[in-house]
């Protein structure tokens, strides 16, 4: 028997769960094409504003990747929409004038990005945003201009405004309405909402309508109804979406505000059906996944001969994915004659919680700040429990006493992952009959998680209460005693939540011990001030005594004091004032140094102050987890094997990256000729000169375990070295754990791939660019008065001739 053959026109969320579901009951029945107007696969749309907000790539968001269709022998037609459907041949062309017969068509188009008809609504940076073009575009946007505008302050639109944010833009959020999310949130809520995104740096226009947008070409600023004007380089609408139904109207179907469908989601043609955002299902249209999703289980049963009772429409719930604010809304949320509210505020914790009832039974629910119970209430509304057994207000329980979800007690077909309709028990299942161990192998079985992700923690601690103790076997190790949590893990919250102190960090993130320890404290204070180099104020207590005395700590107890010498070069004044205070504090020890440098040894703790400020050098910085010396040879400037000026690009290198932190300490050298006198194949960063131009070696580590550096690339000039060894720390400072050093670093990442990211032209741009803003920041060093080194200086310009 022949298989019947399917076109699903949209490639989205919807369309591709449904074939999934169809291919879970009957792989065999159809011939499926899949005609999409994106030039991507099937990608997670809930997941872009976590691209905006710099937490996810675009390729993390890739649900179903090209292999997937091959595998499933799907053929796949991306960047091509259908722009017709001729339903008497049964036959669907494309933009591109391809043609497709069907037995069995689907529409999956899912909907377009309502755009405000004002004037200046076709200027270039006026975006609708809805796709990954879109979010590309905007991030382009951000990376030169300045002033955002956001019209919509509902879900959409303040992820939007939040990403924007985190790419660097001011941004102003136009709100029509009273209050933030209006439509999911009750007016307590969305002011709670507000405060803490203006906290975040966010600002506000409300009960505010925009009359016009400004510029010729790009956008220069808009205008309100009030005749405010605002400065705007970008104006992003996020005032809703519309089903996308014209090529559906054009054939003629039975179009409302979307295709309209029965319980089966079937159209008003026998053979053409309809799923996710752009149906219509007894006259409501749905723009959430966990219907969207629904719908597909619905039409695969349907499509497969399976028994179904048909779609009976669906309880939809809200999250909001902005940095800091937990939100959860669901189901009727407004008060009348028959519902009422039972509420609760915690002013201490900007804690809200309300709860709607009619009659016994909970229909709506609006969390703020805990969220946890969330998911409970969800299912009570689900299953129309009765709540004659529930306390209604709960106050100060123990800490020993837990007011949220309890794992061991929740039934196995409560609801876990709302989007995909995830029950317990399907989960448990899966963890038992194929021994899954981790929260990913729970994702891909099961898809529970893979929408919106805020399930995660849930699945977490069904996992852990199934497996017992194997489960602790396999958890990842946290940082330290005082937490479960990874180095990943703790730089993405403190990314998501918007965390600003270490203390913010530890009670934010439930660390056991919420002081920290001697390992969690120093470590904490480098992820905040990698993340937040401007607004994170370096926690001086956090580091260790070497750092916040500027001198390294010797065996019996004194200190070696070693001030600046960039590339190992000195003069008479600073060797005369070295003398004059090892001569005044009888200094045990004056030594030149492994790193080229004169340090002082011996020195107490209590004269620490003094000595620096009788040398008034500032301090090399031989102790700390960042940039230490450059050692360098003389070079060309007077070797006779010196094919570089060396100790020039030794000092450049220096003064470029001094006094950044790094997760590990981090050395370079620069040798003149492939003698390398200095050195440079075992130091993190390593230069050796030839006759055209600089090799550059990465990775390499001295100590009790001896690395070689690994060749990467050679460059022309001293430029592409400086900016190459930028790049490459910044990569390092980004993604290495703190207390790593380059070497294990480089083999965790792979070397490969590393160096595909470095030498990347617009990659390499790019991490510069960061780590210059990050030297912009490092005003705050406290050895800022520089001393001026004749010497240096004097070489400098004679390597310049």
């Amino acid at each position: 028997m022949s298989k019947k053959r399917l076109v699903m026109i949209g490639n989205g969320m919807a369309g591709l769960r449904t074939i999934e579901e169809i291919l879970e009951r009957d792989s065999e029945q159809y011939e499926i094409t899949i005609i999409g107007k994106e030039p991507y696969p099937n990608y997670n749309r809930i997941m872009l504003s976590n691209i905006l907000q710099k937490k996810m790539s675009v390729k993390e968001t890739i649900m179903n990747s090209y292999q997937w269709y091959k595998t499933h022998g799907i053929e796949l037609v991306t960047n091509d929409p259908v722009i017709s459907v001729n339903r008497e041949k049964k036959e669907i062309i494309t933009e591109k004038n391809k043609q497709f017969h069907y037995d069995i068509c689907i529409f999956a188009t899912g909907s377009s990005a309502f755009v405000l008809p004002i004037p200046g609504s076709q200027l270039n940076s006026v975006i609708g945003w809805r796709t990954i073009d879109d979010t590309e575009r905007m991030i382009e946007i951000a990376q030169t201009n300045k002033h955002a505008i956001v019209i919509g302050g509902g879900l959409l639109g303040l992820e939007c405004a939040r990403g924007l944010m985190d790419q660097g833009m001011e941004v102003t959020v136009i709100h029509l309405a009273e209050w933030l999310m209006e439509m999911q949130l009750d007016k307590k809520a969305g002011e709670l909402l507000k405060a803490d995104l203006e906290a975040q740096g966010m600002h506000f226009k409300m009960e505010a309508r925009t009359e016009k947008i400004l510029g010729e070409h790009d956008v220069t600023g808009i205008e309100l109804a009030d005749g405010t004007t605002l400065k705007a380089d970008l104006v992003v609408m996020a005032v809703g979406i519309r089903p996308y139904t014209q090529v559906a109207q054009s054939c003629g179907l039975e179009v409302n505000r979307g295709i309209v469908v029965n319980d089966f989601m079937r159209t008003s043609d026998e053979s053409i059906y309809a799923v996710g955002e752009c149906a219509e299902h007894r006259g409501q249209t749905y723009g959430l996944v966990a219907p969207l999703y629904e719908q597909g289980r619905v039409l695969a049963d349907y499509l497969t001969h399976m028994p179904t009772e048909g779609y009976q429409g669906s309880t939809t719930f809200t999250s909001l994915k902005v940095s800091g604010c937990d939100l959860y809304s669901a189901g009727q949320i407004r008060e009348d004659a028959e519902v009422k509210g039972i509420e609760i505020f915690d002013s201490v914790n900007k804690h809200y919680k309300k709860v709607f009832l009619k009659g016994d039974n909970i229909v709506g629910a609006v969390l703020y700040g805990d969220i946890e119970d969330g998911s409970r209430f969800f299912n009570m509304m689900k299953k129309k429990e009765e709540i004659q057994d529930y306390t209604m207000v709960s106050l100060l329980h123990k800490g020993s006493e837990s007011s949220g979800l309890n794992i061991a007690d929740m039934a196995d077909d409560e609801t876990v992952c709302g989007c995909n309709g995830v029950n317990k028990g399907t989960i448990v299942d899966a963890i038992t009959q194929n021994g899954l161990t981790s929260i990913d192998e729970v994702t891909q079985l099961t898809k529970a998680g893979n929408s919106c992700g805020k399930c995660k923690g849930q699945i977490g601690q069904i996992l852990e209460h199934t497996l017992g103790d194997d489960f602790v076997a396999n958890k990842p190790a946290g940082i330290c005693a005082c937490t479960d949590l990874t180095r990943d893990q703790i730089v993405t919250q403190i990314r998501a939540k918007s965390l600003k102190t270490s203390k913010e960090v530890r009670h934010a993130l439930d660390f056991k011990d919420k002081n920290g320890c001697p390992k969690c404290r120093p470590a904490i204070n480098y992820y905040l001030n990698m993340i937040h180099p401007f607004q994170h104020t370096d926690e001086i207590e956090s580091r260790f005594a070497n750092e916040r005395y500027h001198a390294n700590i010797q065996n019996d107890g004194t200190f070696s004091v070693i001030p600046q010498m960039r590339g190992g070069v000195t003069d008479a004044e600073q060797l005369i004032r070295l003398g004059e205070v090892a001569k005044k504090y009888n200094v045990p020890l004056v030594k030149v140094t492994g790193s080229q440098r004169i340090g002082l040894y011996g020195i107490k703790k209590e004269l620490l102050p003094k000595v620096w400020s009788d040398l008034g050098m500032r301090s090399a910085s031989a102790y700390g987890k960042k940039t230490r010396s450059v050692k360098s040879c003389v070079g060309k400037a007077f070797c006779r094997f010196g094919t570089q000026f060396t100790t020039r690009l030794g000092i450049r290198l220096e003064e470029a990256f001094e006094y950044i932190d790094t997760p590990h300490k981090f050395k370079m050298g620069v040798s003149g000729c492939p003698r390398s006198c200095v050195e440079s194949g075992v130091k993190d960063f390593g230069v050796i000169s030839v006759e055209n131009g600089f090799q550059i070696y990465i990775g390499g580590n001295g100590g009790t375990e001896v690395t070689i550096g690994q060749y990467l690339t050679t460059v022309e000039t001293e430029d592409e070295v400086i900016k190459l060894c930028g790049a490459f720390m910044q990569y390092y400072r980004e993604t290495g754990i703190y207390a790593e050093r380059t070497a294990p670093w480089l083999e965790r990442l792979g070397f490969e791939n590393v160096s595909t990211i470095l030498l990347d032209e617009k990659k390499q741009t790019t991490l510069y660019e960061r780590i210059m803003k990050v030297k912009s920041a490092m005003d705050k060093e406290p050895w800022s008065a520089l001393l001026n080194h004749k010497k240096a200086r004097q070489i400098f310009e004679v390597e310049k001739v």
